[in-house]
Formats: C-alpha cells, sequence, structure tokens
C-alpha cells in the first residue's frame, strides 16, 4: 500500500502543488511542503462517490454536519480521552482556517499570544493578521532538552490572551509529554489564557512515544483550550482542506462560531470534505496505522542517512514526518544549502528561514519523509553526493 508503485507519479506531477510535484521541474525530488505523496484510502474515495451518486450537492447546515461532528466527538471521547460534545466542534474549511478563526474570536488589536520558536508560519501569520502580536519562546531543537518555563511566565503581560501549542511540534517533531503539557496547562489556568492546540499532527507519533492531548488532562486546563485539527497529514486531505474547531464549552462556541462567518454563506465547509473527513475518522483506522509503520522505517532511514552526510545532523522526530535537519557543519546557510540542492542535487527541501519558522531556524532545512522509500532513496543519494562535494 505504501510501496513506490502505488504512487502514481503522473498525478502528482498533475496536482500535487504548494512546493510539491507540480511545482517544481520533472526532474526535482519534492520533499517540501508536508502532505504524502500515496494516494487515500479506499474508503474516503468510495464515500465520496456515494454521496456524489445522488447528484444533490445542497447547503449542508452552517454550523456542520451531524454526521462528522458526532464522529469528531466520538474520536475525542475514545482515541483522546476527552469528554467532547458533538455541539461543541464547528468543521470548517481546513486547520489553517481554524487557526486564524481560533485568533480572529480572541484576540483584538495590539493583544499578544506567545508562539513557539521554532514552529510553523501559519501560528504568527494569523495572530498579525488578526491585529495581534506574536511573542516568541524559544524551544530547544534537541527534543530531549527541559523547555525554560520560568521564561514562559516571563513572557505575559496584561496584553497576553494566548499561548500557542503545536504538538507534536512542526518542524522538530517533539512530542510533548504529560508532565511538560499539565505546566503549561497549569500556567494557562494561572494567567487566564487560552491555549490555542494545534493537534494537526497528533496520528503522526512514532514508537515508543505516546500522544497526550491538553485538553484530556483535567476540567480546568480543558475549559482553557480550543482544539484545531485536520486531515491533510494523517489521512491525505489536503485538497479537501477540511479541518476541525473542538471547544469545550457554549461561550468559547459562540466566539468560534460567530468568527468563523459560517452563519452567512461567506464561509463553510464544502459537504464533500465532511464525507471524506468522516470516512477517515470511521473506516480507516487500518490505513492509517500502516501508513505509520511505513513512515517509522523511513524516518530511520532519512535519519540514519542525514547523519552520514559531513556536515549535517538531525535528531530522530517523536512525531511529525520531517526532518528538521542541522547544516550548520557545511559551512552554509539555510538559503544558500537549498538553492544548492535545488540546482545540483535537484532535490526541493524548505530552507529553515524566519519566514517559516522563526528566528531559531537559522542553519537548519526541512525535509519531509511522507514518500516511498525508492524516492527517499534516490534523495537521499543525491543529497549525499552533492553536500560531499562542497
Amino acid at each position: 500500500m505504501f510501496s513506490n508503485s502505488s504512487v502514481n507519479f503522473d498525478l502528482l506531477k498533475q496536482r500535487a502543488f504548494n512546493l510539491r510535484w507540480a511545482a517544481v521541474e520533472k526532474d526535482v525530488i519534492p520533499l517540501t511542503a508536508a502532505d504524502p505523496d500515496f494516494p487515500v484510502a479506499p474508503e474516503i474515495s468510495e464515500a465520496i462517490a456515494r454521496f456524489s451518486a445522488d447528484r444533490y450537492f445542497s447547503y449542508a447546515p452552517p454550523e456542520g454536519y451531524a454526521f462528522l461532528k458526532e464522529s469528531m466527538a466520538f474520536y475525542y471521547q475514545n482515541k483522546r480521552n476527552t469528554p467532547t460534545k458533538p455541539e461543541h466542534i464547528l468543521p470548517v474549511d481546513s486547520a489553517a482556517f481554524g487557526l486564524f478563526t481560533v485568533c480572529k474570536a480572541f484576540l483584538s488589536a495590539g493583544d499578544e499570544a506567545i508562539i513557539f520558536n521554532p514552529v510553523d508560519f501559519l501560528f504568527g501569520y494569523c495572530i498579525t493578521a488578526n491585529q495581534g502580536v506574536a511573542i516568541p519562546f524559544s524551544v530547544p531543537i534537541d527534543p530531549s532538552l527541559a523547555l525554560d518555563w520560568y521564561r514562559l511566565e516571563q513572557l505575559i503581560t496584561p496584553k497576553t490572551k494566548m499561548i500557542c501549542l503545536c504538538n507534536p511540534l512542526n518542524p522538530t517533531g517533539k512530542v510533548f509529554t504529560k508532565e511538560e503539557l499539565l505546566i503549561l496547562g497549569a500556567i494557562a489556568v494561572k494567567y487566564n489564557l487560552i491555549i490555542l492546540s494545534d493537534e494537526i499532527w497528533s496520528e503522526i507519533v512514532f514508537s515508543p512515544f505516546t500522544y497526550t492531548g491538553i485538553a484530556s488532562l483535567d476540567e480546568a486546563i480543558r475549559q482553557q483550550t480550543i482544539v484545531v485539527t485536520g486531515f491533510s497529514k494523517s489521512h491525505g486531505l489536503a485538497g479537501l482542506r477540511v479541518g476541525t474547531i473542538a471547544v469545550f464549552n457554549d461561550a468559547h462556541f459562540a466566539k468560534i462560531y460567530g468568527a468563523s462567518m459560517h452563519q452567512s454563506t461567506v464561509h463553510g465547509l464544502n459537504v464533500l470534505s465532511q464525507v471524506a473527513a468522516t470516512a477517515a475518522l470511521t473506516s480507516c483506522n487500518y490505513w492509517l496505522k500502516e501508513f505509520l509503520q511505513h513512515l517509522q522505517k523511513m524516518r530511520a532511514l532519512l535519519i540514519d542517512g542525514i547523519n552520514a552526510i559531513p556536515g549535517c545532523s538531525c535528531y530522530y522526530p517523536e512525531g511529525c514526518y520531517l526532518a528538521f535537519v542541522n547544516i550548520q557543519g557545511t559551512g552554509l546557510t539555510s538559503n544558500q544549502m537549498h538553492e544548492l540542492l535545488f540546482q545540483k542535487a535537484k532535490v526541493a527541501v524548505v530552507p529553515g528561514l524566519p519566514q517559516w519558522f522563526g528566528t531559531n531556524a537559522d542553519g537548519f532545512i526541512r525535509l519531509s519523509f511522507a514518500t516511498s522509500e525508492f524516492v527517499l532513496q534516490d534523495a537521499l543519494y543525491r543529497i549525499h553526493k552533492t553536500i560531499s562535494n562542497i
């Protein structure tokens, strides 16, 4: 199911944009945007086909179809040990829009929100686009190192309204422990801060690590938490742009729903995406399990290969199918390495520039390994050959 022969590269070169196969020259291997190369589970396309066969695509309820909301509530209750009501879940047009909507709902002009550094650029974008101020909190690249919780408290001011949690953390792959989450949650409760928990990577966690949702810890923390997730990383539904926002009280849902513009026809999640996400939740656990087994092998292949390249080093990510590679030993900057690999090795990577991940990403590049073993071995060979000849 996850062999090279299962990948339709001709279709990827037509359809896979966002820095991937359709956006690069035909001889370039894109290890860029975190989007699997593999086709989705057949149950997803079959569910879409069944729904489409009736030839009706009427407006869905603005708060989302009940079948998706109920499936998400069941998922949180049974897989994340988090009591969740269907009426407190809002399906939205992608997890990215979910992050934006939460920031819109809870931030006013000049309000501050604490974000990790490094972290995906969407956090900073969603905060500043809603006239807030993003305050970076340094998180060690080495996932085994302790976080400076005293420093986190020092960053809190009367203007602070939110702490943004990305768990697992893109780009480093850190999976936060229960003990770490309890500390973060206690700080949020102490200062009455919203926890914006981005859990889009929560299904991609490698053995022996385990995932804990911060909203599962206790009622006080849960009442401060807004959970955003999606299906692009775990089930390959990036192009269907489907995500959900989960809250845990009526007041938070009212604010989220008001900010979403779903009550008008300006915004809302399309019906086929809701059908697909429901199928992913209810019928595709076997597919996700095999995908994780494949990713665990690809992680070992890539990280071992990277660590054999002169001037490069990389920790094993605990979650996410991303390698955050330290290239400082090569003497090249992140952008120089990105250009070298693109031009000489014909491999596209994401440079650790501030606009992508924050200031602490300088001297790093990010690679995705959600592809076949054949592609990854080819990319590693090209990268090793090119860097060894610097």
